[in-house]
């Protein structure tokens, strides 16, 4: 099983069929605090929702379309991160993200995504990474904003949440950034 070790306390583990009653469990007790912003969450109702979404992503090819990652911190599970929407052919990916809510304020989503970062880079060879944030989601933007992502502008309506549409701003990060510092 795939990890990467982000630090003494923070650690990523690719997502597997058996965490899926603690995700769901996770998302369940959280489901209030984490509908604001995550469209999927009203389509979650059991555990059964969460095992096809992790069973989908065990059933991809060899160039998978996503690879995600569950956040450890200090031993509890803490969210997910990943990429979403891997373009193989001209090397870019979206790192999406979700932590429950007594987690956040410390850092630990900023912390992973720079580690995947530099996965991405390194050893998958991708060149882009992108994020998207719903316009309005202020904490989710600081983590692009603090990994020196350039912000290119507004995605409209791209994302459908709740029977309306969210504008979501795009960030990128570039291999060549990272030389250039």
């Amino acid at each position: 099983m795939e990890h990467l070790r982000v630090n003494d306390a923070i650690r990523l583990e690719k997502v597997n069929i058996s965490m899926a009653p603690v995700i769901f469990e996770t998302l369940d007790r959280d489901r209030d605090y984490l509908k604001t912003w995550l469209p999927f969450i009203e389509h979650t109702h059991q555990v059964s929702d969460t095992e096809k979404f992790l069973q989908s992503l065990s059933n991809q090819s060899e160039y998978p379309k996503n690879e995600i990652f569950s956040i450890w911190h200090n031993e509890e599970f803490a969210g997910l991160i990943g990429f979403n929407d891997i373009d193989w052919l001209n090397r870019k990916a979206e790192i999406g993200y979700w932590l429950v809510q007594k987690m956040q304020g410390h850092g630990i989503v900023t912390k992973c995504a720079a580690k995947l970062i530099q996965y991405a880079f390194q050893k998958l060879k991708l060149n882009r990474i992108q994020i998207k944030v719903a316009v309005g989601n202020a904490k989710s933007a600081a983590i692009p904003k603090r990994l020196g992502f350039v912000f290119e502008g507004i995605e409209r309506n791209g994302e459908f949440h709740t029977n309306t549409y969210f504008d979501l701003e795009v960030y990128s990060r570039l291999k060549s950034d990272i030389i250039s510092e």
